[in-house]
């Protein structure tokens, strides 16, 4: 329902690119003609991305390893792209999440989540913020926030945190930039299986029937869809959506709030010791 080149000679960055939601986004914005620049903290990672994307027909691929945390990393990151050209559009996708009980959880799991999904989308969007502000250029500012932004969930209680800090900030910046030039929207969706994240999310495959038990489309949503979205959302289509957060869940929200509040009744106790966390949860790469 695209046309091949909707994205073509936009620039766009993709926090947390390498893997899941941030690997789709940045195929599906290649199909349609775009340069895209993917970023996360694992090397490796990346370059195994950036080469089975640069595959794709139309777009181009670069990959740059950063911490998003590190607000000198991110603005090193900006700069060197900016050497060859401005960006367009940023894509806030880099998150951190896992179930626990909150009383469970350290200071420091608080720090991590709330330090990728919060502190570095506000360190990527400043970033490429000040520079649109600075030089007149118009851009465009998406961010993956969560259906439980608003209502909050149970057991995921630093991404829920998190995550509302995003939504402010889109709604916020909308307004305050929206008169220079610059967009700001984010996607909120469902449970979308992805490697990695969704496995440590539900733990049991049991669960992951009853997540789609309760969802009255009575599936889960795909990448792809998501990626579709996305593309709609950042392109010159979208010009006059400012600062709306996009439910993209299959009607889940409406018939329950608190994405993981139920499984308090599900988790037996070796479920909850199998899933704390070691160490530092990771990001999307």
């Amino acid at each position: 329902m695209f046309q091949p080149d909707l994205l073509r000679q936009k620039r766009i960055l993709i926090t947390g690119g390498g893997t899941g939601l941030g690997k789709g986004m940045a195929h599906r914005f290649l199909e349609l003609g775009a340069t895209v620049y993917i970023c996360g903290r694992r090397q490796h990672v990346l370059s195994e991305t950036e080469t089975e994307l640069s595959r794709v027909a139309s777009g181009k691929i670069r990959s740059l390893p950063c911490d998003i945390r590190d607000l000198l990393r991110v603005e090193q990151m900006i700069e060197s792209i900016w050497k060859d050209g401005p960006l367009d559009i940023l894509v806030n996708n880099a998150a951190g999440n896992f179930l626990a009980r909150t009383e469970e959880l350290s200071p420091g799991a608080f720090e991590a989540v709330l330090g990728i999904v919060l502190m570095g989308t506000i360190n990527a969007t400043m970033a490429c913020g000040r520079r649109w502000l600075q030089a007149l250029h118009p851009g465009v500012v998406l961010n993956i926030a969560a259906t439980y932004s608003s209502t909050g969930s149970a057991y995921v209680v630093p991404s829920a945190m998190a995550k509302a800090g995003v939504v402010a900030l889109t709604r916020s910046l909308a307004v305050e930039w929206g008169n220079r030039g610059i967009r700001m929207n984010a996607i909120a969706p469902g449970p979308i299986p992805t490697e990695g994240a969704f496995s440590r999310l539900l733990p049991r495959p049991e669960l992951e029937q009853f997540a789609r038990d309760r969802n009255p489309l009575r599936r889960f949503g795909t990448t792809e869809e998501l990626a579709n979205l996305a593309a709609f959302l950042v392109s010159d289509g979208s010009g006059y959506i400012n600062g709306e957060v996009v439910v993209m869940d299959g009607g889940e929200q409406l018939q329950g709030a608190g994405e993981f509040s139920a499984l308090g009744r599900l988790l037996t106790e070796d479920d909850w010791k199998s899933m704390k966390p070691r160490k530092a949860p990771k990001g999307r790469q």
